[in-house]
């Protein structure tokens, strides 16, 4: 590490990790591969690696590319199809490719069907509207080399052939509409988030503590971040001192970032969504479905509700889930506390929390609805995409808690975000992650952004951005401008990976 990053005082460790799930992982095997000898220590409150967010039941596993999921480009008021996000997002997911191939070339994880699997990403929707606003973004992003390969069809007996079940039993003059990418994939990131944390283990200088609660943290007067930290089990406290720290809690980065009381994490507010899914126990039913499709969000529903009959694979075994149905707690954490909301309303966000508030009554409308929907409500949006279906083959699980960024803006006093936010201080000391979606599938690039802005002079350096091109060929280019280089990468990487086989 660069001399910015050296501190007067004695440390226990180099880097500090709150949180043991995808984004963690991440940043720590891309600080060990940058930097072998850097120590580092992991702190977890549960007993088990990725057992919020990034738990397969917890996360929509879809290895967001934006290949399918329709609110990544939305229709503006001209009529025309916003592509930038989706660009970017797809852009993203190729970085995470490339880097999980040359953690596979390196033997530094396991076998990649541990947790990756080529399923086709479609988007289905139905009315005139709909159909208008897919062929529209068809069009549109045809145009870009990352979504080249994109097939479009309104014919019927097409879309059977891609996915059966959603045609079964639908009128036959129903109007349709439907893309397919088959580079779609299948990520299941609890488990390649264990695989990192197993190779980190391996080294000498890396420690991972489970059961362990973050309950403070403050900056000392030279420089180094004092880390008061609970063992739940002894019940035993002590207190931990490192050069930097990174805040990866999911829901639970709030109110951590709260107590570091640096200036840059003023005014943030968090809006806690959870989730849940309907289960498919029939199966006959799962075996016949091999693809994630995506529709159309209702009015006021937040991005992670967007439903999709989504096949997956969980622990090994091929699953068949739909939703996720949207509801509301005031827990941060799927195994957080009914106080976590208003512990994390704070002089400097209650402003901005008010008026994000105020802005997006329909989103709470929305929420108070899906509390409400009983089991036949539920059944009815799945008959939306499955029409035969019937409530005996379903059942209710319970997804992750979702906490969307709500942050502060001249204009409106506190705006409502569904992407992801990094925070850092300005000496690059701390940095936290806030928001959801689509977070996993761009973990690499997001710690990547993290690196550029809390070790911006050791990036700069000749053996950093060496490594950075070994470990992501493409960095620093841009695939969308490339078409050969596109192709290139995507053929090696799906070599790598082995989602060449269906």
């Amino acid at each position: 590490m660069t001399k910015k990053k050296k501190t007067v005082g004695k440390t226990d460790a180099d880097v500090i990790l709150i949180g043991a799930g995808i984004m963690s992982a991440t940043l720590g095997v891309l600080l060990k591969e940058l930097e072998p000898n850097l120590s580092i220590e992991i702190y977890e409150r549960l007993d088990i690696a990725a057992a919020e967010s990034s738990d397969a039941w917890n996360n929509a596993g879809t290895g967001h590319s934006a290949f399918c999921e329709l609110n990544y480009t939305p229709e503006k008021k001209d009529g025309t199809v916003g592509i930038k996000k989706a660009i970017q997002i797809a852009e993203h997911f190729e970085v995470s490719k490339q880097f999980w191939s040359y953690l596979i070339e390196k033997g530094l994880i396991s076998n990649p069907e541990n947790f990756i699997r080529k399923i086709p990403h479609m988007s289905f929707v139905w009315g005139k509207k709909n159909v208008d606003y897919l062929k529209k973004r068809y069009e549109a992003l045809h145009e870009c080399n990352l979504f080249a390969d994109m097939q479009y069809t309104e014919d019927a007996e097409l879309v059977k052939q891609w996915a059966p079940l959603i045609m079964d039993g639908r009128k036959k003059n129903e109007q349709i509409a439907a893309t397919k990418m088959d580079l779609g994939t299948d990520v299941n990131f609890g488990s390649l988030t264990r695989d990192m944390f197993n190779h980190l283990k391996e080294h000498q200088n890396v420690s991972l503590h489970f059961n362990h609660e973050i309950r403070d943290l403050k900056k000392n007067k030279d420089g180094n971040w004092i880390i008061k930290v609970k063992d739940l089990e002894t019940k035993e406290k002590r207190k931990r001192v490192a050069k930097f720290v990174f805040i990866g809690a999911g829901g639970g980065s709030l109110p951590l970032l709260e107590k570091s009381d640096i200036p840059e994490g003023k005014g943030f507010g968090g809006f806690p969504v959870s989730g849940q899914w309907l289960k498919c126990t029939n199966e006959e039913i799962i075996k016949q479905h091999h693809a994630k499709v995506y529709g159309k969000a209702a009015v006021g529903a937040p991005p992670m509700s967007v439903p999709h009959l989504d096949t997956r694979m969980i622990n090994g075994k091929q699953a068949l889930l739909f939703g996720p149905y949207a509801g509301f707690s005031t827990k941060f954490l799927k195994n957080g506390s009914f106080l976590d909301l208003p512990k994390s309303i704070k002089f400097n966000n209650i402003r901005p929390m008010l008026s994000a508030g105020l802005q997006n009554l329909d989103l709470t409308k929305y929420l108070i609805e899906q509390v409400r929907q009983s089991p036949e409500d539920r059944l009815a949006a799945l008959k939306e995409y499955l029409p035969t279906a019937q409530l005996k083959d379903w059942e209710l699980e319970y997804a992750g808690q979702r906490v969307q960024v709500i942050k502060k803006d001249e204009k409106k006093g506190g705006i409502l975000e569904f992407g992801t936010e990094v925070v850092s201080a300005g000496d690059g000391s701390i940095a936290a992650l806030l928001g959801a979606s689509p977070g996993a599938s761009t973990a690499v690039s997001i710690m990547i952004e993290l690196l550029g802005r809390c070790f911006k002079e050791d990036l700069a350096t000749d053996e950093w951005q060496a490594k950075m091109k070994e470990m992501i060929p493409t960095f620093g280019k841009e695939l969308a401008k490339d078409a050969q280089l596109c192709k290139e990468t995507r053929e090696r990487t799906s070599r790598v990976l082995e989602i060449e086989k269906v």
